[in-house]
């Protein structure tokens, strides 16, 4: 059933409030750096241990995915409201997203003050992300390019970002060195992955953002300890091998993946 199959004697008002809260939600999150100092990484000295260029963090060039996450998540609260408003499949991610946006609105001013709370949030916003991803809407056309797409590529950088959170606070608080935090890291990174990834079957984009996150944190360390970048890599053929076999029709070529 889509928007134009339901009539207006029958349409519920509680689908169109949830589509406009969730483009204001949207909004409130992209605007949010403007009404802060921004966000460039934890203060080092938010940390009893500063944490200075910690292998853990993906090389800089990496968080310009961010613009394309805004754009997308725009796309898909402004084509929801106005023409896919009351569409059960299209609702049914909204709450959820809702929720992840509605918190991460508020993390970048929070991050910039202290890192327990900022990891805290970053795995609610992860929680609310990986809910919509798995009711975001399924088929061709604006279902994917709108609907799932852009709800896939935001859980798989979380997914990143709140596993580098979990090393920056076990290096920072001295439960292990920066190298073992970052390996540890990296591994529930990889694991949260992979389980999701094939357990969804689908959204090839969620891994392959998942992957951009890795290559950045191969590309910090070239140089840098030995061990991070291969582990990094790894963790790339892993993720790729995943996406592969979760979202490929047998005997399909690469237009087959489920993207």
């Amino acid at each position: 059933m889509t928007q134009q199959d339901i009539s207006p004697a029958t349409q519920s008002p509680w689908p169109t409030a949830r589509a406009a809260l969730l483009l204001l939600a949207t909004l409130a999150f992209v605007v949010s750096p403007y009404f802060t100092d921004g966000f460039s990484g934890f203060d080092p000295e938010l940390f009893p241990e500063p944490q200075r260029n910690p292998p853990v963090q993906p090389a800089g060039y990496a968080f310009g995915i961010w613009g394309l996450i805004y754009l997308w998540l725009i796309g898909l609260a402004g084509f929801g409201l106005i023409r896919r408003r009351n569409d059960p499949a299209w609702d049914a991610p909204r709450l959820p997203l809702i929720v992840s946006l509605g918190v991460g609105s508020a993390w970048i001013a929070v991050a910039n003050t202290s890192a327990v709370w900022a990891t805290v949030l970053i795995w609610v916003m992860l929680a609310g992300a990986l809910a919509a991803l798995w009711r975001v809407p399924q088929g061709d056309g604006p279902a994917r390019w709108l609907g799932a797409a852009p709800v896939a590529v935001y859980a798989g950088w979380l997914t990143a970002a709140s596993c580098v959170s979990v090393g920056l606070m076990l290096a920072g608080y001295g439960v292990t060195g920066p190298v073992v935090a970052a390996l540890l890291a990296l591994a529930l990174a990889v694991v949260i992955a992979l389980s999701v990834q094939v357990r969804l079957g689908r959204s090839a984009l969620y891994g392959v953002t998942v992957i951009w996150a890795l290559v950045g944190v191969v590309v910090a360390n070239l140089g840098g300890p030995l061990v991070v970048a291969p582990t990094a890599g790894a963790g790339i053929v892993a993720v790729l091998a995943a996406i592969g076999w979760s979202t490929r029709t047998p005997g399909a070529s690469l237009a087959g993946v489920r993207w």
